[in-house]
């Protein structure tokens, strides 16, 4: 038995309220792995540094800009928990806020497991997160997808390479 497959990586995508950046990027890569056939060895989840939204779907505009790209973003929104540090394998924030809040919740050796997006950018190499689209309009979520787009398939191929399955 190969045991490389039942190793899954655990990724926790994290923004601030989990509404808008961190379900796109859970859909976006969930999608991902889905098409390239590696869904059975990834757990993705998202989560949002505060609670004001626990429970709730994702922002309404989130979830049509994605839907037209054939995402389906409809994770319900939680806060992180102190437990994530431990069962995530890589904490993926959304933008150097998000690092610097999260990286000072966690132990030393738990706060190396958090990266940023813009780490895996490669169609966007000037970008240095993906902006929180929330107060903005449709351009805004339209380039919030593009970066996580980006970041997702700079990360996967990080992961796992660039081969299909």
């Amino acid at each position: 038995m190969n045991t490389k497959t039942t190793a899954r990586t655990k990724i926790l995508f994290i923004c601030l309220g989990n509404i808008c950046r961190s379900p796109a990027a859970h859909a976006v890569f969930q999608k991902a792995i889905d098409a390239r056939g590696l869904s059975d060895r990834f757990e993705v989840d998202s989560a949002g540094i505060g609670n004001w939204h626990e429970g709730e779907l994702p922002d309404r505009r989130m979830r049509e800009h994605g839907a037209r790209r054939g995402y389906q973003i409809d994770h319900r929104a939680r806060q992180i928990r102190p437990s994530d540090f431990k069962h995530f394998d890589r904490i993926v924030v959304m933008d150097d806020d998000n690092y610097r809040i999260i990286t000072a919740k966690a132990a030393p050796e738990e706060a190396r497991k958090v990266v940023r997006m813009a780490d895996f950018f490669t169609a966007h190499p000037h970008a240095t997160s993906v902006p929180d689209p929330y107060y903005g309009g449709a351009a805004d979520f339209e380039r919030a997808l593009d970066l996580i787009e980006d970041g997702v398939e700079g990360l996967l191929n990080a992961l796992v390479g660039h081969a299909k399955g």
